[in-house]
């Protein structure tokens, strides 16, 4: 039996309102709250029109996935269009976020992911969902592996990459500041191998805050980020800079997970004290913020960003 809709009408702070996966996606907000009321059918639509955009396909998969009652929605689109192939996927995905969350058995998940690519060989969303798995619970070896399969099918896929540096920013947690770690290899590879316009140029930048977020966490660097000198030694100023010049000449309007950047981006002016160019970031990001990298290493996201926003706007 399928799951009644959620009550209406129940409230929402002020935080699930900044943090919103969906980011700027009024398309997908909309499918969003009729997959929530248990009518599937604009989210078919969606994903439909959506095409072979690959990027904006993931980004539009996962943010529904994440729906509570998405698992029973999905099935029940299957039982109604058995030849879908928008459908096993979003079912995969969902699935994903569930053995994420402890309620189902990560081997499952696994099979039900190869299952869905098999249905889509070109498509790297369901790659994508197994990524999202196994960044968390799988090994190094299947991590690499999953990746590859998304690279195979989008080169430059942007969430792959995002999730790729934040596995590979946790190894060897303990060994403290090191210029030279493989974080930093990988992140300036991706970027290099890009075409000019590709927004992983903004990579390292993602890679140094992640592994600032690991380093935070093991007490080998200050908890308040603009305090540690994580960010303004040669080789962050060096990677800052080459970011920013990126996104003023080449930035990417129409990305899907542009904001996603330009969060990273923003904290990371931020902590290195360039008001005037994080300014300029935060009016793009708007109301857009993400909790990541705001939240590292254990901070109140809606606040950091707010007190970072307000001071940047103030100097510049």
């Amino acid at each position: 039996m399928s799951p009644p809709p959620p009550p209406l009408g129940r409230g929402r702070g002020r935080a699930a309102q900044v943090f919103d996966e969906a980011l700027d996606d009024a398309e997908l907000v909309t499918a969003r709250a009729a997959l929530a009321q248990g009518r599937w059918q604009p989210a078919r639509s969606l994903l439909l029109h959506t095409g072979d955009d690959w990027d904006r396909r993931g980004h539009r998969v996962s943010v529904l996935a994440k729906q509570p009652y998405c698992t029973a929605w999905a099935r029940e689109w299957l039982l109604a269009e058995p030849d879908s192939p928008d459908a096993p996927v979003l079912l995969a995905f969902a699935q994903v976020h569930r053995a994420l969350r402890g309620k189902e058995k990560a081997d499952r998940v696994r099979t039900v992911c190869r299952d869905a690519a098999a249905l889509v060989p070109d498509d790297p969303t369901p790659w994508l969902g197994l990524l999202a798995l196994e960044r968390s619970l799988g090994t190094d070896d299947e991590v690499v592996r999953v990746f590859e399969a998304v690279r195979g099918r989008h080169p430059d896929h942007h969430h792959a990459h995002h999730l790729m540096v934040a596995r590979l920013a946790e190894r060897r947690g303990d060994d403290g500041p090191d210029p030279l770690h493989e974080v930093y290899d990988f992140a300036n590879w991706a970027a290099e191998q890009a075409p000019a316009d590709s927004p992983l140029a903004v990579l390292p930048v993602v890679a140094h805050a992640e592994r600032y977020r690991v380093l935070a966490a093991a007490g080998l660097e200050p908890a308040v980020p603009d305090a540690s000198g994580h960010w303004t030694g040669r080789r962050a100023r060096l990677v800052m800079k080459a970011a920013f010049d990126w996104w003023l000449e080449w930035e990417q309007d129409g990305h899907p997970r542009r904001l996603v950047d330009l969060n990273f981006l923003a904290h990371a002016k931020s902590c290195e004290g360039r008001g005037a160019e994080a300014a300029a970031l935060f009016h793009r990001i708007g109301e857009h913020a993400t909790p990541a990298p705001w939240s590292y290493p254990d901070r109140d996201p809606d606040r950091a960003f707010r007190t970072a926003r307000a001071g940047a706007l103030g100097a510049a």
